[in-house]
């Protein structure tokens, strides 16, 4: 026996660490995720535990820990016991109300590293009453474990349909990805054809030259404007703050349709809206306080200053379908959506200005990310960074993710959910919000879709930004503003 058992840790140990978790868990970046659940019923320990008993040995990434370099997954025995925390809460720590004390619970988790001794994962369990829920189920990993779609299929295994508990949830269904060549051109005009596919072609490699050019500066000298959202040197190390907001989907797909958009379009346009909003307030208020100063201004229409260079690094998924695949299916070896860190970044200018036509943030992000979406710069920074860690090492490839984060101002990221209520082992789940921390970032904006609705996480670094939920509200804002706009030019 136990030969068997030393054999089998030697062949897993021979299972390399992918690149991009290689990254994650170097201790120069160290970033990890957290699962932010609410339920609108009190959580039993005992039920998580009993799942866990009975599943966790079935996921070799939940019951594997890193090898002392971080090259290689090394299996090993788990007690569940030791990755289920049930603080024992006392009653004045939430007499302001148990929503500060989620927040400022997740707050803390955000300074305490994960043992890498042991599986780099931990569910915390508090039942306090919030405003969206009785009980709040957190999930904690290492990013190396998996990308947020790994993750939404495991916790989509897990659970079933509020109305129907004997069914699995409903997702939006996974399908290949659009092709970037038009067919709009008949089938028999070869002459305009080839034209076109000669010049789409030369566009896309153009686009991919200019992206990766991008790319390199930013790494070593092409920086954002100093902003207030622009972060520090000192962000990755200082606690995070959460703060989630739900909105409607109905209305998001009613802007979507209207313009002939796509989704994540008119999340971009809300967003890019919002932000202007938000930092031209943070503008007046600056000026207000050089007035009482004394100081001498330079006026700015509006408040904010010309030309702001701010980027946001955004994921993208590099598997071949898009939407959720079973996470059987996903622990196939060799499986095209496979399990994994297999997404990559690119890098979104936002145009920070106040519009006085709300539809022009969302025509911009529609055309900004028509663009991007002809380029193969996902694809070739991803694999750029797998060359530099076999050539450099994990430490130097951290670094030049840093730098480049340093050198931006935010990061986006889209996660699609449930199109109904679930419920885990008959507790509903009321809503999703995660978060990701350990990144340079101060700003980092998540949104997830859950049965009707869209969830805005955003994680910020409060020393910068102290106020996030202001954020949420001019996103609010701006998505009211868009859908009156459409509604009085007949448009809906």
């Amino acid at each position: 026996m136990h030969m068997e058992e030393e054999g089998r840790m030697k062949n897993e140990e021979e299972e390399p660490v992918s690149p991009m978790a290689r990254l994650f868990q170097s201790p120069d970046t160290g970033i990890c995720n957290i699962i932010n659940i609410g339920f609108n019923s009190k959580m039993n320990p005992d039920v998580v535990l009993h799942a866990l008993r009975h599943n966790v040995h079935k996921h070799p990434r939940f019951c594997s820990k890193l090898s002392e370099n971080g090259a290689k997954w090394i299996e090993t025995e788990v007690n569940v016991e030791d990755h289920v925390i049930v603080p024992s809460i006392d009653p004045e720590e939430i007499c302001d109300g148990g929503q500060s004390f989620v927040d400022d619970y997740i707050s803390r988790l955000t300074m305490i590293p994960l043992d890498r001794s042991r599986p780099l994962w931990d569910i915390h369990i508090l039942n306090v009453k919030t405003l969206d829920a009785k009980a709040v189920g957190i999930i904690r990993f290492n990013h190396a474990l998996g990308d947020g779609m790994s993750f939404f299929s495991l916790v989509l295994a897990c659970t079933h349909k509020t109305s129907n508990p004997d069914m699995l949830p409903t997702v939006i269904p996974s399908v290949k990805r659009r092709s970037t060549v038009s067919h709009r051109l008949e089938k028999n005009d070869w002459f305009l054809w080839a034209i076109f596919t000669i010049g789409s072609t030369l566009r896309l490699i153009w686009n991919t030259v200019v992206d990766m050019f991008l790319l390199f500066a930013t790494m070593f000298f092409l920086k954002d404007t100093e902003t207030p959202l622009k972060g520090g040197a000192n962000v990755r190390s200082n606690p995070k703050r959460c703060y989630h907001r739900n909105i409607s989907l109905d209305d998001i797909k009613l802007i979507k349709n209207a313009m002939n958009m796509t989704i994540n379009d008119v999340l971009l346009g809300i967003t890019q809206a919002a932000l202007s909003s938000y930092m031209n307030r943070q503008y007046e208020q600056q000026d207000k306080n050089n007035e009482e100063d004394g100081a001498l201004l330079t006026s700015y229409p509006n408040s904010l200053p010309d030309g702001i260079r701010f980027r946001a690094g955004c994921t993208v998924n590099l598997r071949p379908d898009i939407g959720f695949k079973p996470l059987a299916e996903m622990m196939v070896k060799d499986s095209k959506c496979r399990w994994g860190n297999y997404f990559s970044l690119i890098v979104l200018p936002l145009s920070i200005r106040l519009e006085n036509d709300p539809l022009v943030h969302l025509k911009k992000t529609k055309a900004m990310l028509a663009r991007k979406k002809h380029s193969y710069h996902a694809a070739l920074a991803y694999y750029f960074i797998k060359i530099c860690l076999k050539v450099f090492g994990a430490k130097v490839v951290s670094s030049l993710y840093n730098l480049h984060a340093m050198n931006t101002t935010a990061c986006v990221s889209n996660v699609m959910g449930p199109t109904e209520e679930i419920s885990f082992h008959g507790h509903p789940i009321t809503y999703i919000s995660p978060i990701s921390y350990g990144h340079q970032y101060a700003l980092f904006i998540i949104y997830t879709s859950y049965a009707g609705e869209m969830t805005i996480t955003i994680t910020v670094d409060p020393t910068i930004i102290p106020d996030p939920h202001t954020i949420c509200d001019d996103m609010e804002e701006s998505l009211k503003t868009m859908k009156a706009a459409l509604w009085e030019r007949g448009l809906l």
